[in-house]
């Protein structure tokens, strides 16, 4: 007779059937244990408040529309944050003191929109509401205006600065007609050419400008976002268009670009982020869009390494996303008003880098996100 048809062997069985139940009823019990401290952990996570500010400056006395860091320079240079105000102040920031070094006034009161240094520190680019862009010195503690350009506009669009050569610049900028788009080397002011859309394109005005070339030397072009929602690519050497794609519904309020993937963001007023491509022919397509929570989206940058950006909110928030695939990594709650702008910090060692946010409420909030992203 075979063991296990014996009274033994049947025993023995259902005993270890018994334990088995036992066993596999403890797994599931230990299982359920696991879900039940991760999901703990992950509510624990998402229930800690956001980070605060590494610092905050204040002292503006008016609402900040740009900034601009300038934190590249040897020791002992301090590295300096450029900020751009309503009351047409340009405050320069001392970020070891988180005091103002200087305060520039040379926009007629009015509400200063662009900011930039050019070769350096010593060198600022201005513009202001009193439709002039200032050039400044600001070497050995000078703060004089040297040379201006009048605008004629009359819109919100900042101008964009690119260096093509050494000691040579492109700068666009709107144009006193209202869909134009103006075109100067500097510092010789000379005008490379004047953007104009095709006859009945009824694009309206220009709302934001981003200059950009894939390498030094090679052909500048422009990304222009414009009051109809759309963004063209012109080519800065011909002066046409090359091509045109409707990303919003609404003005085309900020746009960025990376070069390197071929790859753009954009806001409006609506609640949705676009993002859209550069294909080997030059055409702009729609790669994905990002539905937000609130609507407005006032300023947008992609940080220099290219792995977050940064988005400016009308809903007081700043949201920090992961440029790969514009995953959601942070949402700043720090300011009581409008975000105006947005900037990534030029420090040459990675820890020290820093995320600025300029807004409605007279204050501009440093954070350090590095470490965390």
């Amino acid at each position: 007779m075979h063991p296990w048809n014996s009274t033994v062997g049947s025993a023995s069985l259902k005993l270890m059937l018994k334990l088995l139940r036992r066993l596999f009823q403890r797994r599931i019990l230990i299982e359920d244990s696991m879900k039940s401290k991760v999901a703990s952990l992950f509510t624990a996570l998402m229930a800690l408040p956001p980070p605060d500010p590494q610092f905050v400056l204040r002292g503006t006395s008016a609402a900040v529309h740009t900034l601009h860091f300038s934190c590249g320079g040897p020791e002992p240079d301090a590295p300096l944050l450029f900020s751009g105000s309503e009351n047409g102040f340009i405050h320069v920031w001392n970020l070891k003191t988180h005091r103002v070094d200087t305060a520039l006034d040379g926009h007629g009161r009015k509400s200063v929109c662009f900011v930039e240094t050019m070769g350096g520190k010593d060198w600022l680019l201005s513009q202001g509401r009193d439709q002039r862009i200032c050039l400044w010195d600001l070497a050995e503690g000078r703060t004089s205006v040297t040379d201006s350009v009048f605008t004629e506009h009359v819109g919100f669009c900042r101008c964009s600065l690119l260096q093509v050569a050494q000691g040579r610049w492109l700068m666009a900028m709107a144009a006193r007609s209202l869909e134009e788009v103006q075109i100067l080397e500097l510092p010789s002011k000379t005008s490379v050419c004047t953007l104009k859309p095709e006859v009945g394109a009824k694009l309206g005005m220009p709302m934001c400008l981003k200059l950009w070339q894939l390498s030094c030397g090679s052909q500048p072009v422009l990304l222009a976002g414009y009051e109809d929602g759309s963004v063209v690519l012109w080519n800065v050497s011909t002066g046409k268009a090359l091509s045109r794609l409707t990303c919003h519904q609404e003005p085309v309020m900020s746009l960025d670009f990376d070069s390197e993937k071929a790859k753009g963001i954009s806001g409006s007023s609506e609640k949705v982020l676009s993002i859209w491509s550069l294909n080997e022919q030059q055409n702009l397509q729609v790669y994905k869009t990002h539905e937000l929570v609130n609507a407005g989206i006032s300023d947008i940058t992609i940080r220099p390494d290219k792995k977050i950006l940064a988005t400016a909110g009308w809903d007081h928030r700043i949201r920090i996303f992961g440029w790969k695939k514009l995953k959601p990594l942070a949402v700043l709650d720090y300011h009581t008003a409008t975000v105006h702008c947005v900037s990534f910090s030029d420090h040459s060692s990675p820890p020290d880098r820093l995320l600025a946010a300029g807004s409605k409420d007279q204050r501009i909030s440093v954070w350090s996100i590095y470490a965390q992203t």
